[in-house]
């Protein structure tokens, strides 16, 4: 029986092995803690991503190693890459775990993004702002997530407060892109070479956290669907990679602009659980294990609502139709993900109207004394 070991025990990982076991897989976990959330589903390995030995031990025990998050440090990716296979490819994470070596690979390849400039110090940081212009965005290089380690600089007296809040450390200018919409794209690529795309997904954000997402997204033109498909796809040639990438996207007046890229399954693509013919989850696990890639294709519409830092009583959620409810084991707090819901209809009309339900629903615990 294959055995597929996954850096990360969060709920991306616990996902990873609900797909797979039907499959007949194994899993191993390894994390730096011992009460993760897919510790339950498999043995879980503690230790540290700076100990080759932690690493080695862990990789002895897999057929193939992939990860659940993008923050693993790439040199643990590659160090276990020396006792046994890992995908997606180290090399891949070191892209994109540092903003600014991801936005010069995407300039590499000629696909549009923000103006960025490197902010590494406080005079680079008056640099940036000239050649980026403002508004703007000061993001960290490497880490954040959910909106972390990011500040929006609307005029220059904005920098001061702004770099001692985040100086110190490799930082990165983005000019603020004016977009209609954000969308995302989940694209996989399988170990023999073969392609497939989700339909484009639009995403709602509140204070950097997805709060909601529609799938397929609507009055996407063909064109627009095309362009993403490509851009996704020259992507994971470039790279040589194998696994599941979400890409990032914002949709201006003049098109599609790049916002960033994360190398592993995506909240975004948490409705293909139950609405598309292959989940996201299993099309990683098929990949990266050489096997035929399943279908990508939506089964009518679907949306996913997260639930931050509250989950609702399950009852109500479970009485609605063609509404499913998955909680990570997460103890409450704020800005948390305990988990999220998945609508599907077969018609729009009919999606927004189960999917206000829900929202409302969701909101009411959200309101509701703890």
């Amino acid at each position: 029986m294959t055995t597929v070991g996954i850096l990360g025990a969060g709920q991306l990982g616990r996902m990873l092995a609900l797909a797979g076991y039907p499959l007949g897989l194994r899993f191993r976990f390894f994390a730096t803690a011992a009460d993760e959330p897919a510790a339950d589903l498999g043995p879980c390995d503690v230790g540290a991503y700076d100990c080759a030995a932690d690493l080695q031990r862990f990789a002895a025990t897999a057929d193939v190693v992939t990860y659940e998050f993008e923050n693993v440090p790439a040199a643990a990716a590659a160090c276990i890459a020396r006792r046994t296979t890992v995908f997606p490819p180290p090399a891949a994470l070191a892209v994109a775990q540092d903003r600014m070596r991801e936005k010069r690979f995407l300039q590499g390849l000629r696909l549009p993004t923000a103006p960025f400039a490197t902010a590494d110090t406080a005079a680079e940081l008056t640099s940036a702002l000239a050649a980026v212009g403002l508004p703007a965005v000061l993001k960290r290089r490497r880490l954040g997530y959910d909106g972390g380690g990011q500040l929006h600089l609307r005029c220059g007296a904005d920098a001061a407060a702004a770099w001692h809040q985040l100086g110190g450390e490799p930082l990165v200018v983005e000019g603020l892109v004016r977009f209609r919409r954000e969308l995302s794209i989940i694209a996989v690529r399988s170990r023999a070479g073969q392609v497939a795309a989700y339909p484009l997904i639009e995403t709602r954000h509140v204070d950097g956290i997805l709060r909601s997402a529609l799938a397929p997204a609507p009055d996407v033109t063909p064109d627009v669907e095309a362009a993403a498909t490509d851009y996704a796809t020259r992507i994971l040639l470039a790279l040589g990679y194998v696994g599941a990438l979400t890409v990032e996207l914002f949709e201006t007046e003049n098109g599609l602009v790049v916002n960033e890229l994360a190398p592993r399954v995506h909240n975004s693509g948490h409705w293909t659980i139950e609405g598309a013919h292959t989940s996201q989850f299993e099309n990683h696990l098929r990949a990266i294990l050489g096997w035929p890639l399943g279908s990508t294709e939506p089964l009518g519409c679907s949306a996913l609502v997260n639930l931050i830092g509250v989950a609702p009583p399950a009852a109500p959620i479970l009485a609605l139709r063609d509404t499913h409810l998955h909680l990570y084991g997460k103890l409450p707090r704020a800005r948390r993900k305990l988990g999220h819901i998945t609508i599907r209809a077969p018609r729009p009309a009919l999606l927004h109207d189960r999917l206000r339900t829900v929202e409302h629903l969701v909101a009411d615990a959200t309101t509701r004394p703890q």
